[in-house]
C-alpha cells in the first residue's frame, strides 16, 4: 500500500491541519491550552482493514471492553473495573466528589477511592456510577413518563425490516441528563456525550455508519473513537445481515491539548503500517450476545505507544 494512499493519513493529516491551522483556545475548567479547528470529516471503507491506529499503538482491549459495557446500557463502571479496564475511573471520581460536596462531606483522595473501588464490591457498586451516559441513552433512554426506550435495540430490528428508511438515528445527546441543563449534577451524566450521535444507513448490501462527534481529543481520544466505532459498524452489519461498509467520522470541535503537542510531532514522524484485521465470530446474531472471546485480531504490528496525560474536562 503506498504511503500517500494509506488510510491512515486521514487521521496523521488531521493533526497536521490542527497543528499548522488550529486556533489557540483554553479548556475553561482545567486552564489547559489547545489548538482547536471546527467541522472536519474523515471515512474509512471496513472492507480495507480495521482502523486501528498503527503509527501507536492503540488499547484495543480496552476499546472492546469499553463498547460492551456501551451496549450493555449500564451506568456503572464496574464491569470494566473487573476487566482491569480503568478508562473511565477518573470520570466515577469526579461524579463521587460532586456528591460529596452536595452532602457537605469530604470525599477520599483519589488513590483512596481507586484502592477501595478495586477491592470492595459494594463501594464499586455504589461510588462506580456515572449517571445515565452513553450506554444507557442508547439503551435505556429515560422519558419523561416514566418509560425507557431501547435506541439501538429498536434500529436493529427496523434496519431488518425496512433497511431504505433513514432514520436510524441514535443519539446520547439528552438535555435533561446534561447537568448544566438539568441543573442537577448528581442526577446527571458524568460528562456531556462527546460522541454525540450516531447514524446507521443501508445502501445495496452494505450497512454503513456515520458518527457525529461534538468535541474530539484527537491525540488521546479520537484513536479509540476510530477503532470503537468502526467496530460496532462491523456488529451491526453482521447482526442485521449485511456486510460492513463506511465508517464515516464528523467532528465539530476537533483539538489537541498543549501538553501533546510534542507527542503530536512525534507521531507525525511515523510512517503508517498496514492495518490489521479484526474478526468476529460470525455465529453471534443478537447484539447483546457478544462477548470479549468473540473478537480476535489479526496482523496488528504498531509502532510502540506514545503517552499522553488525560484532560479531565467537566462536561462543556
Amino acid at each position: 500500500m503506498e504511503n500517500t494512499v494509506h488510510p491512515e493519513y486521514q487521521y496523521l493529516n488531521l493533526l497536521k491541519d490542527i497543528m499548522e491551522n488550529g486556533a489557540m483556545k483554553i479548556s475553561h475548567s482545567t486552564g489547559v491550552r489547545l489548538k482547536s479547528v471546527f467541522g472536519r470529516q474523515i471515512r474509512f471503507d471496513l472492507s480495507k482493514g480495521f482502523p486501528l491506529l498503527t503509527t501507536k499503538k492503540v488499547f484495543v482491549r480496552g476499546i472492546i471492553h469499553e463498547l460492551l459495557w456501551f451496549l450493555s446500557g449500564s451506568s456503572n463502571i464496574k464491569y470494566l473495573v473487573e476487566n482491569n479496564v480503568h478508562i473511565w475511573d477518573e470520570w466515577a471520581y469526579r461524579k463521587y466528589t460532586w456528591v460529596k460536596d452536595a452532602k457537605k462531606e469530604k470525599p477520599l483522595p483519589y488513590e483512596e477511592f481507586m484502592q477501595k473501588m478495586t477491592s470492595d464490591k459494594k463501594f464499586l457498586e455504589d461510588w462506580g456510577e456515572l449517571g445515565p451516559v452513553y450506554g444507557v441513552q442508547w439503551r435505556r433512554w429515560p422519558t419523561g413518563d416514566g418509560k425507557e426506550i431501547d435506541q439501538l435495540g429498536w434500529a436493529i430490528e427496523k434496519i431488518k425490516k425496512f433497511p431504505q428508511k433513514k432514520h436510524y438515528v441514535i443519539s446520547a445527546w439528552n438535555a435533561g441528563s446534561i447537568y448544566e441543563m438539568s441543573g442537577s449534577r448528581t442526577n446527571s451524566m458524568v460528562i456531556a456525550p462527546c460522541h454525540t450521535l450516531y447514524h446507521i444507513n443501508i445502501t445495496g448490501d452494505k450497512l454503513s455508519l456515520l458518527l457525529y462527534q461534538r468535541s474530539a481529543d484527537s491525540f488521546l481520544g479520537v484513536p479509540f473513537n476510530i477503532a470503537s466505532y468502526a467496530l460496532l459498524t462491523m456488529m451491526l452489519a453482521q447482526v442485521t445481515g449485511y456486510k460492513a461498509g463506511d465508517f464515516v467520522h464528523t467532528f465539530g470541535d476537533i483539538h489537541i491539548y498543549e501538553n501533546h503537542f510534542d507527542q503530536v510531532r512525534e507521531q507525525l514522524e511515523r510512517k503508517p503500517k498496514p492495518w490489521p484485521v479484526m474478526k468476529i465470530d460470525k455465529s453471534i446474531k443478537n447484539i447483546d450476545d457478544f462477548r470479549y472471546q468473540h473478537f480476535s485480531l489479526e496482523g496488528y504490528d504498531p509502532y510502540p505507544p506514545i503517552k499522553g496525560e488525560i484532560t479531565v474536562v467537566g462536561g462543556f
